[in-house]
């Protein structure tokens, strides 16, 4: 009575099925449902005989009618066929039964996925590969669903439900996957692939590593933009332009022969010698790293893609041996890239189209350089959730304000004023203000905390915190010379300056900024409206005048109301003199064009004095 309900079942399916085969207006995956086992469907369905058959001969087919989860990506008769030709086999009878096992276990998966549920990356089939690890798919969906880039679901002939799972029904039979099959399958991996199909390697290593001899191999795999940063650090365009001697050597760094090391079996500080005969050192104290000859960590990014004749991890990096370390001298962008204290710092600079000018021979820049924790700082305090909220004309010129032309190593630093690369609305040059007397600072808010990184193009500090762009407020804190200063626009008699003058509303302005000492020469340092009426004295709204901008017999007017007239060229060591409100003349311009976001600081040996008689 079971065999005849059996049978039943069966024809019930097959009418199922031919009804299917008939309604070509449904182009969607069916999702048809039954109560048969996946043993069933494939014994029942006509275009499964010769998987049935295979099933059968490796004793597999009792295993997909017991009760379970399973998945399975059935190739049809031609799939079989096929397969069977291109490997010079005459019938599956041929094939000797562990091979059929591990090739049909490749095929199964240990849950039940249907095709809304799968996604591209990699799952194990029950296939086994070194060591009885699972084999490893690569299922892409991009168009459809491809699995190892050797076989894909037939459209219209995924999801058939099964009493113990779901059979998708594909155009190819899956070997077991080799290190080659694996790289060719991932589009990550397509640089990698690039390097190693060079015309003049030949098959060197395409023969190896699908092969057994030395295997098994473990790989660290390079991602394409981990080669994108390679050539960015070598100052190059493309791969062709690396000599084969050296892809050789960094391909075969990147291999270990004789082991399927998994990412399980990694300990902190362990030691690998390569195929190309230097060590890597593995760094798990914060998430798994390796150590290459650059002294730059590479992080493993993804683990255990296990093949048949080895295994691949996922790395961002080239890793890089000393013989080729030697011979590297990376330009600015190079070095960025090279270093994973940098990332963030990277991807800035890919983002505002940086990379080409940070990467240029003959540029001779220097580079004040944000870690990763100063960027993240920089974003919160900003309000920024990622750099992809950062505008990028605000991202380019808050790395601009970072990079001055011109080579300085910290021996060459003083104390002064200088020009970075950032600009503001009229397309002036932004200042930076260095400081030197404890350490070196930059604009008060940032410390170089490793100096003098000469590069090919250059040279690099690090520093601790993103150097913001600059306003007149910023000038004023960071430089010791205005705290007489900060102090009288601070007080607690009088408005707010500092949010004045670290604003937009009526900028740019121009300040005279009287130094400690003018402030020390006055008889008394006035109070109330009479220290307001000075403050406003020193200060021009809605003008960036430069050095370049005075004429002689200029008078301009003030926040404060009376004029200050100019007086070209200055006496002694003076750049111009300066008459206040009051009439006090010989007051001396001592140093010019100090230039912030919101306007332009010159400073000025006495404190301008408004007439008092107004």
């Amino acid at each position: 009575m079971k065999h005849l309900l059996k049978i039943l079942k069966i024809c019930m399916f097959s009418f199922l099925l031919l009804i299917t085969a008939c309604n070509d207006d449904d182009d969607g995956n069916g999702e048809m449902m039954t109560d048969l086992t996946i043993a069933e469907i494939a014994a029942s369905t006509p275009e499964f005989s010769a998987l049935y058959a295979a099933l059968v001969k490796a004793g597999l087919a009792e295993t997909l009618d017991n009760p379970g989860t399973y998945t399975v990506f059935a190739p049809t008769n031609t799939a079989f066929k096929s397969f069977l030709d291109a490997n010079g086999i005459a019938s599956i009878d041929d094939v000797p039964g562990n091979v059929l096992v591990n090739l049909l276990l490749n095929h199964v998966l240990d849950s039940e996925i249907t095709s809304s549920q799968i996604t591209t990356g990699y799952i194990n089939s029950l296939a086994t590969g070194p060591d009885e690890n699972n084999l490893s798919l690569f299922l892409n969906t991009s168009s459809g669903v491809e699995i190892n880039g050797m076989s894909a679901v037939i459209n219209g002939k995924a999801d058939v439900m099964a009493s113990n799972g779901v059979v998708h029904v594909v155009d190819a039979v899956i070997p077991e996957p080799s290190i080659v099959d694996h790289a060719l399958a991932n589009d990550n991996f397509s640089s990698l692939v690039g390097a190693l199909t060079r015309p003049s390697f030949g098959s060197t290593y395409t023969d190896l590593l699908s092969g057994t001899a030395g295997s098994p191999f473990t790989v660290f795999a390079p991602t394409n933009e981990a080669f994108e940063n390679l050539l960015m650090a070598l100052g190059t365009n493309s791969l062709d332009e690396i000599d084969d001697e050296t892809l050789q050597e960094v391909l075969n760094y990147h291999v270990i022969a004789g082991s399927n090391v998994t990412a399980g079996s990694l300990t902190d500080g362990q030691m690998a010698t390569t195929f190309q005969g230097e060590d890597i050192v593995f760094d798990l104290s914060e998430g798994a790293k390796i150590e290459d000859a650059s002294d730059t960590e590479a992080n493993i990014i993804a683990t255990d893609v296990q093949s048949n004749n080895g295994i691949i991890h996922a790395v961002d990096k080239v890793l890089i041996p000393q013989t080729v370390w030697n011979s590297i001298n990376p330009t600015i962008a190079g070095f960025v890239a090279m270093n994973e204290d940098y990332s963030s710092l990277l991807a800035a600079v890919q983002k505002a189209g940086l990379t080409d000018a940070l990467n240029a021979d003959g540029a001779d820049l220097t580079v004040f350089a944000p870690d990763n924790a100063a960027f993240e700082a920089f974003l919160n305090s900003n309000g920024f959730a990622s750099l992809d909220d950062v505008p990028v004309e605000l991202l380019t010129q808050v790395l601009l304000n970072h990079v001055m032309s011109g080579v300085a190593l910290s021996a060459n630093l003083s104390t002064s004023y200088t020009g970075t690369l950032a600009t503001n609305e009229d397309g002036d040059n932004l200042s930076l203000y260095i400081n030197t007397q404890n350490g070196v600072s930059l604009n008060g808010i940032s410390e170089v905390t490793t100096a003098d990184i000469e590069v090919r193009n250059g040279v690099i500090h690090a520093v601790d915190a993103v150097i913001a762009l600059p306003t007149i407020v910023t000038f004023a804190t960071a430089d010791p010379d205005f705290t007489s200063l900060v102090s009288a626009l601070t007080a607690e008699d009088q408005p707010d300056f500092a949010g004045i003058l670290s604003g937009t509303t009526n900028a740019p302005f121009t300040v005279f900024a009287p130094v400690n000492s003018a402030f020390d020469a006055l008889p008394s340092v006035p109070v109330g409206s009479d220290l307001t009426a000075v403050l406003q004295h020193h200060v021009i709204i809605e003008n960036n005048i430069r050095s370049e901008d005075l004429s002689d017999g200029a008078s301009v007017a003030t926040l404060e109301g009376d004029n200050v007239t100019v007086t070209l060229p200055g006496s002694g060591n003076n750049i111009a003199d300066l008459t206040d409100g009051a009439g006090n003349t010989g007051i001396g311009v001592i140093a010019v064009d100090v230039q912030a976001t919101n306007g332009v600081i010159h400073a000025i040996n006495t404190v301008l004095i408004p007439d008092t008689t107004n």
